[in-house]
């Protein structure tokens, strides 16, 4: 979808997705599916879309998006330097990691290469590397903010917090906003979840690439336990 969407943008001239949303209405299957992307609108410096994703007649996700129009601007040499805000470690400097789940079938765990940064997988706060694998379309190289979306569905996931065979903390719907255009394979999320008392919860993840900061992504949870 984030694909559709980009491809979209950049026939209007609109060369930087700073935002994706998506609502999760229903399990996505793994077969194929239907994706419609609408134009909202278009103006002088940005573009807003939506895009519906269908399996048969039903709708399984909704996605909307601002894009903008880039332009060159000289900025103060007195504004923080971002590069200097990065990941807690490089990828050649992070140990390889596997998934808990990887193994039980084929899917987002074979698609994906990990490293961790820092902490420990589904114990908490962690920081992670990603780096695909495999491209989502046979013979097309996936575009930078394709790796993102890739990656930042991660978040809750990697900072989980909760015993996953005692409780289950699904992630409803999730948000990147990037400050710029990823560059390189390797993201990594800095991801933390929050729970509230009320079977709600928030995952929280900074996003970075080789050159430091680029964004941040969110994701509501619905905690539920499962005996």
């Amino acid at each position: 979808m984030c694909r559709a969407i980009e491809n979209k943008a950049l026939k209007m001239g609109l060369t930087h997705v700073s935002r994706l949303t998506a609502n999760l209405l229903r399990p996505v299957p793994i077969r194929d599916l239907a994706i419609e992307v609408i134009t909202n609108y278009v103006g002088r410096n940005s573009g807003h879309f939506s895009a519906r994703l269908k399996a048969d007649d039903k709708e399984v996700a909704l996605v909307t998006a601002l894009a903008q129009r880039e332009n060159a601007v000289k900025l103060p040499d007195s504004l923080p330097d971002l590069s200097l805000s990065g990941a807690p470690r490089r990828p050649d400097d992070s140990p390889p990691a596997i998934f808990p789940f990887h193994g039980k079938q084929v899917g987002y765990a074979d698609l994906v290469e990990t490293r961790i940064a820092s902490g420990v997988f589904f114990k908490g706060p962690c920081a992670v590397w990603f780096r695909l694998r495999h491209p989502l379309l046979q013979s097309e190289e996936p575009s930078a903010y394709q790796r993102v979306a890739v990656a930042a569905d991660s978040g809750n996931g990697i900072s989980a917090i909760l015993d996953l065979g005692r409780y289950s903390f699904l992630n409803l719907d999730l948000t990147v906003n990037l400050l710029r255009k990823p560059i390189g394979e390797w993201i990594c999320l800095e991801a933390r979840t929050y729970l509230g008392p009320t079977g709600c919860g928030l995952a929280e993840s900074m996003l970075y690439d080789l050159q430091g900061l680029i964004g941040r992504a969110t994701q509501n949870l619905a905690i539920r336990a499962r005996d």
